[in-house]
């Protein structure tokens, strides 16, 4: 048996990695009584299919084959910005006692979602045979719970929102075939669940999800006092110049103090990697929804406005570094640059960076100067306290 979530939290208490902080041991609660319903539960490969976790023959068969027991309730972790709901998520998913599991953020997943829904409807009724469906099954969403259930027992969702009438149209049926199917569900959000979707094209259609989540689902606040993420960002500079080893040292700095990694370990940071409409975007260091990229690895390429929002939607902090004084020779960095900003701007994402200069000389002259004066003005402001303490997908009002 791996450790438990609270033991994983008091190992990293001792490290100097977490500060002890009684709401969060509130909801740790939650996930120690998780956590050990899940020991001995069915894999989706010990359901009696015999299949293996990404198979897709005989999906059909995959139903939740408990006898007295019914799966154990998910949790619905709700709450402001930066109280710590992601990084207990994270730590429960690390030593949760189930081999299939993913952890994604909610918007990822729903992307994926649509797409294969899309996928199953182009299908021929012999396709959908050869995939473990029924050869006349249109209604979509029972075969691609499936698909779900047999990759992931476990699900983590992180920074559950939903505002897209799409979104909600599915979310409803596609858990109550997940949930069927004996997968356990985690998730986290700004929002509690009866403001789900709140003021959204017709929201009388999306109530009864929001009554699931309140009866199949630990509904569990995390709201005290402390906003660490924020907490952590008081003092720091948020833009650096010029761009030399010095600034790339404070740089480095921040991001360990926003993580709480020791600096002396930087060398253990993971990278990650995100899939936008078939392709992927790596990401050279992450951590606690924190991300580093070069300039010229997001604004030299041929990166675009989806691969802009996904990162502005994953993380909740982007550090770039070595962001270069443009001229008229490098008028496309300079567009991707003012639709990179946007992305982060529009969804509260927190912005530190070295530049080689100061945001009002970064570019001024060239096609598109006029529009980059937006730019300039949305990086004085994202340094700002107000913005500072905007939530992670949160416009401006």
């Amino acid at each position: 048996m791996t450790e438990s979530p609270l033991n994983a939290y008091r190992r990293l208490e001792a490290e100097g990695e977490v500060r002890s902080d009684a709401d969060q041991l509130r909801v740790l609660g939650h996930f120690e009584r998780l956590y050990h319903e899940l020991v001995d539960y069915p894999e989706v490969s010990g359901r009696g299919t015999g299949l293996s976790i990404k198979s897709w023959r005989l999906t059909t068969l995959l139903r939740w084959k408990g006898k007295d027991k019914e799966p154990p309730k998910g949790l619905y972790i709700y709450g402001g910005v930066g109280r710590g709901k992601s990084m207990l998520m994270d730590l429960f998913f690390d030593v949760a006692p189930v081999k299939a599991k993913k952890r994604v953020h909610f918007h990822e997943f729903m992307l994926d979602i649509h797409a294969r829904l899309k996928e199953w409807r182009s299908l021929s009724g012999k396709e959908r045979a050869a995939r473990g469906g029924r050869a006349t099954e249109d209604d979509p969403i029972p075969p691609v719970a499936r698909q779900i259930a047999l990759e992931a027992t476990l699900l983590c969702f992180d920074e559950m929102q939903v505002t897209d009438i799409a979104d909600a149209m599915v979310l409803g049926r596609l858990y109550k075939e997940l949930l069927e199917r004996g997968v356990v569900i985690v998730a986290t959000s700004n929002r509690v669940p009866d403001d789900l979707y709140k003021g959204g094209l017709n929201r009388q259609l999306f109530l009864p999800f929001i009554e699931m989540i309140k009866e199949k689902f630990d509904v569990v606040p995390l709201d005290g006092p402390t906003d660490y993420r924020y907490d952590r960002l008081k003092g720091v500079d948020t833009y650096y110049t010029p761009v030399n080893e010095e600034t790339t040292a404070k740089l480095s700095e921040a991001f360990f103090r926003l993580t709480d990694r020791d600096v002396e370990n930087r060398d253990k940071v993971p990278s990650e990697e995100l899939h936008v409409q078939g392709r992927k975007i790596f990401v050279p260091k992450a951590a606690r929804g924190v991300a580093v990229f070069s300039f010229k690895r997001l604004c030299a390429n041929p990166l675009g406005a989806a691969d802009y929002l996904a990162i502005a939607r994953a993380y909740h902090t982007v550090i770039m570094v070595a962001i270069p004084q443009l001229g008229p020779e490098k008028r496309d960095q300079a567009k991707r640059f003012v639709t990179f900003i946007d992305a982060l701007y529009e969804h509260g994402v927190k912005f530190l960076c070295s530049a080689a200069v100061p945001p009002h000389e970064l570019y001024v002259e060239g096609d598109g100067r006029f529009e980059f004066e937006r730019t300039v003005s949305r990086l004085m402001e994202m340094q700002s306290e107000d913005y500072l303490h905007r939530g992670h997908g949160k416009s401006a009002e």
